[in-house]
């Protein structure tokens, strides 16, 4: 019998802790040290190239050779002088991570002189290999060529690991002849589409809006269980979550772990790897415990959306690098324990002007606040309009578990705005007449007077809805903590400005037709207020009453993965992206099959370690100990003790009754898997979902009683009272 659970066990219990020491008492000392950000770029670029390549990212203009030439030079410069060896065009195919090929400066010349050599060209683009990364369909195995190409909006960075140090240069990925393998390429075409149907209603209010910036603030929730522990459980190690494990007697019953004193290994591996962020100029600034035993949360201020979500993908790999160091392992499934709380990645999102204005902040001039009602209103009407796809962008396999739990906003999306709002918007809906005065009297009369300038502390947020008004920006609660943040922010940004495109030119057609300016852009958000007033939502979203009121408003409830990806493919969907030029047809189909794929196998790779762990690891320590509770009920029936027979004998009927019962379960849910391996890729899915998956928590239940009756000394997987409360 393997004894590798309590060996795991003891190395955990006697980890020295690591001590950690910042490079300096403040953090502005060393914030962005290894980010070529405009302090170094001024320091290591000429004047002229420095101000030509600002004004190229803030105008979205296209870089010419010599100014790629003369970046290329300045960032190898600084590169170099860090004790940078290799470079990367860093970027993010359509997969859970992200990817990177390294090149070294180094070249030698015709002459054999070792040269340091980084052209602009080879700045601007590389050729990666395209053919083994997820395309849908997009390319073939023989059609091996793609293109990264630098994305000059998010600055370069440097990643010390395994005792080197490389430059990453954020890129696009995109095929030879031209679709979007990545998520970063549509999320950029999103951001410009945004910018320019959000400064074209600013303008509405102030010609002095010449652009605006989506930004973006990323919770991001995990577990950490010590590495010893972690790699005794085969399923946490194949599937980051576990498959199988009875509750222990305590869990987050007594709320103790929220906001509690975070265990000194943990936030020792908390300082240190905040410490790497920011030298990579991620704003991190708050840590804390979160709801389940070993479960925390680190969030950042916001920033640009295009660089948050680069920076919350460097940031979940700079933290499962520094954990190793700590001897720890950082969980990002979404429901890596059963039975508590699961994890999330709320987006925070806003949007703000070159003038200095967050478009979503209440004011306290009645005019600002018809500006605030015009962005307010058309984002409730996009969410409202594109559900189904907001909901679609946030699905997964890991995800499917934590939606809906009693801990997590359900899958039906709906709008929380607060019940201050909720009225101002309720009586600008039922307005009968609406009356024009001059100056602020006019916006009296019209009802805009009515919103108070701070709404953080007029109404409570509700921690249920999918997507909360926060008193100055939206929260998508609903993105799983796994998720790449570029996807459910291309969506957002879609449907808000295609939402922004049509109610400017509804309110200029009323303008032409004579109505005045004010009058008309409150004659529309009342109609769209009344449209989308089914997605509004006060109460208590994991109510069942909930979900049967939100079926009588229309609100679809797409409770799995391959329900909800069905939005992707409708007309309707399709509209959206092909109209605004986010996603060509193919580029949606494409999409479309690897989401699918990635779903299948997901499911697929849990069955198969559910059936190896009970078969391998389970049934025979729950064999074994039922082999000595038969012979100890022999020898007891030899010696006269048959009237004491009663408790091991109903034990070993127990036992034997579960293990019975998961064979046959396990045998079942293997040939449902040999048929669906036998069809397409959305039919697989399917079959996946409706026919596999139900299985799980039929054989966990077996499988987890045999935990409860097996001798804890013959059992062979680390449990969860170790796995949570071990640090």
């Amino acid at each position: 019998m393997s004894h590798i659970r309590f060996e795991a066990l003891k190395d955990a219990k006697n980890r020295p802790e690591v001590k950690v020491t910042p490079p300096s008492t403040r953090i502005s000392d060393y914030f962005g040290a290894n980010v070529f950000n405009n302090k170094a770029m001024q320091r290591y670029l000429p004047s002229t190239t420095y101000k030509k390549l600002n004004a190229a990212i803030e105008k979205g203009q296209k870089i010419d050779a010599n100014l790629a030439d003369a970046v290329a030079s300045g960032m190898k410069a600084w590169a170099i002088q860090n004790g940078v060896t290799h470079y990367t065009h860093w970027f993010q195919p359509l997969r859970g991570t992200s990817a990177e090929k390294h090149d070294s400066f180094f070249r030698p010349s015709a002459d054999g002189t070792p040269l340091e050599e980084f052209k602009g060209s080879t700045l601007v683009q590389q050729e990666p290999d395209a053919s083994s990364f997820p395309s849908g369909g997009l390319r073939v195995t023989f059609e091996a060529r793609g293109y990264t190409a630098w994305d000059p909006s998010s600055p370069a960075f440097i990643v010390e690991s395994g005792g080197g140090k490389t430059l990453c240069i954020p890129s696009l990925f995109v095929s030879y002849t031209g679709e979007a393998l990545d998520h970063k390429t549509p999320l950029i075409r999103s951001i410009d589409l945004l910018n320019r149907a959000a400064t074209n209603v600013c303008r509405l209010f102030d010609r002095a809006v010449n652009k605006v910036t989506i930004t973006l603030g990323v919770e991001q929730e995990f577990f950490v269980v010590d590495k010893a522990l972690f790699y005794a459980r085969q399923d946490l190690v194949l599937g980051g979550r576990t498959v199988l494990g009875d509750a222990p007697a305590r869990g987050q019953q007594l709320d103790d772990h929220y906001f509690g004193a975070i265990p000194s290994r943990v936030k020792a591996f908390m300082q240190d790897f905040e410490i790497e962020a920011l030298k990579l100029g991620i704003p991190i600034t708050t840590r804390h415990n979160e709801v389940a035993p070993a479960q925390y949360e680190c969030a950042p201020q916001f920033e640009e959306v295009n660089v948050a979500v680069d920076h919350n993908m460097v940031l979940m790999d700079v933290m499962s690098r520094v954990a190793e160091r700590h001897s720890l392992k950082v969980l990002f499934h979404e429901k890596p324990f059963q039975g508590v709380n699961g994890s999330g990645k709320h987006n925070n999102w806003a949007l703000s002007t070159d003038t200095g204005k967050n478009l979503l902040a209440p004011s306290n001039k009645p005019k600002e606040n018809l500006q605030f009602l015009t962005f307010f209103v058309n984002t409730i009407k996009a969410v409202h309009e594109h559900a189904d796809l907001l909901r679609a962008s946030i699905a997964s396999d890991s995800n499917d578990y934590r939606l809906g739990a009693n801990e997590a906003p359900p899958a039906i999306i709906s709008v929380f705005v607060g019940s201050q709002l909720d009225k101002v918007l309720n009586e600008l809906e039922k307005t009968a007449k609406v009356e024009v005065g001059k100056g602020e009297n006019m916006y009296i009369k019209l009802g805009i007077d009515k919103i108070p300038p701070i709404l953080l502390d007029n109404t409570d947020r509700n921690r249920t809805s999918p997507f909360a008004f926060t008193g100055n920006k939206f929260e998508f609660r609903a993105v799983g903590s796994t998720a790449n943040c570029s996807l459910p922010m291309m969506v957002l940004n879609t449907a808000v400005a295609d939402q922004l495109t049509k109610f400017h030119a509804e309110v200029e057609k009323l303008e032409v037709e004579g109505e005045k300016r004010e009058l008309a852009i409150v004659k529309v958000l009342r109609r769209y207020i009344k449209e989308s007033k089914a997605v509004r939502f006060e109460g208590n979203n994991y109510s069942d009453e909930w979900a049967e009121e939100a079926k009588k408003r229309g609100l679809s409830n797409l409770r799995t993965t391959p329900e909800a990806l069905t939005a992707n493919i409708t007309a309707k969907g399709k509209k959206l992206f092909i109209d605004n030029a986010i996603l060509t047809e193919q580029e949606i189909e494409a999409r479309q099959e690897i989401h699918l794929e990635n779903y299948l196998h997901q499911v697929q790779i849990e069955s198969r370690l559910i059936a190896d762990l009970a078969v391998n690891h389970v049934i025979p320590s729950a064999v074994k100990y039922l082999g000595e509770l038969t012979e100890t009920i022999h020898r007891m029936q030899k010696i006269g003790l048959e009237d004491d027979l009663e408790m091991i004998t109903d034990t070993a009927r127990r036992i034997a009754k579960h293990i019975n019962k998961a064979t046959k379960l396990i045998k079942e849910m293997i040939n449902e898997r040999k048929k669906a391996n036998l069809l397409d890729t959305e039919e697989s899915a399917t079959a996946y979902c409706n026919k596999i998956k139900p299985y799980f928590d039929t054989i966990r239940y077996e499988t987890d009683k045999l935990e409860q009756f097996v001798d804890d000394e013959m059992w062979q997987m680390p449990k969860y009272r170790e796995l949570l409360f071990v640090k």
